[in-house]
């Protein structure tokens, strides 16, 4: 079958002048970025709605950020566990990163939050590269408004359920069968995948 790949660059190459943006290129960001979109990240996300049978109009017209952003950050949660120490800490740094843009996204199209009290926050308690925190600013404002808050709502999102599944069924519960039909699904809403796992994956 086709196999997916992505590129984490080595370092990125910066004029004369300009500010370094580094903050992938630590040897330990490999180990959250390589979950979030290798797999059981995005990679395995798309590959599974080829494998798994997805009807094609779900697999073209049916792309919800809140699932597919929330699907890779809730794969880093459950893999830092297994990640070394200094990949574990990196994994809970782009968490922090998540959930600042939760309130920072939204603050800024409001004008609760101004403009340098974004970037400080992203400097000083995120612990980000000035270049870093202006490349986060510019995507809130210009380049994808609202979009950098999918990720944290929809792992929030998941994590709500599989708590809830896992009340449910107790000792029955099975990561693996509940990943499965979540990703058997498609990259639907996810209150459309509640329903589902409500009232089909639970029935079963």
């Amino acid at each position: 079958g086709e196999r997916g790949e992505f590129v984490v660059p080595l370092e990125m190459i910066t004029a004369e002048g300009e500010l370094k943006s580094d903050d992938f290129t630590l040897e330990a960001a490999s180990w959250p970025l390589t979950v979030h979109e290798g797999r059981p990240g995005h990679e395995m996300q798309f590959a599974s709605v080829v494998e798994l049978g997805v009807s094609t109009a779900r697999a073209l017209f049916a792309i919800n950020s809140a699932n597919a952003e929330g699907w890779g950050l809730y794969t880093e949660a459950i893999m830092k566990p297994y990640m070394p120490l200094e990949g574990q800490l990196i994994s809970l740094q782009m968490r922090l990163l998540r959930t600042a843009r939760a309130f920072l996204d939204p603050g800024l199209q409001s004008g609760e939050v101004t403009r340098e009290e974004a970037l400080r926050i992203l400097q000083k308690e995120v612990v980000f590269s000035e270049a870093m925190a202006l490349h986060e600013v510019q995507r809130y404002i210009f380049d994808q408004p609202g979009q950098a808050t999918s990720y944290f709502f929809g792992y929030c999102r998941l994590m709500e359920l599989r708590a809830d599944v896992e009340r449910i069924l107790g000792d029955d519960f099975n990561a693996r069968e509940f990943h499965d039909f979540i990703l058997g699904q498609g990259i639907l809403p996810l209150s459309l995948i509640r329903q589902a796992v409500m009232e089909e994956f639970l029935a079963s």
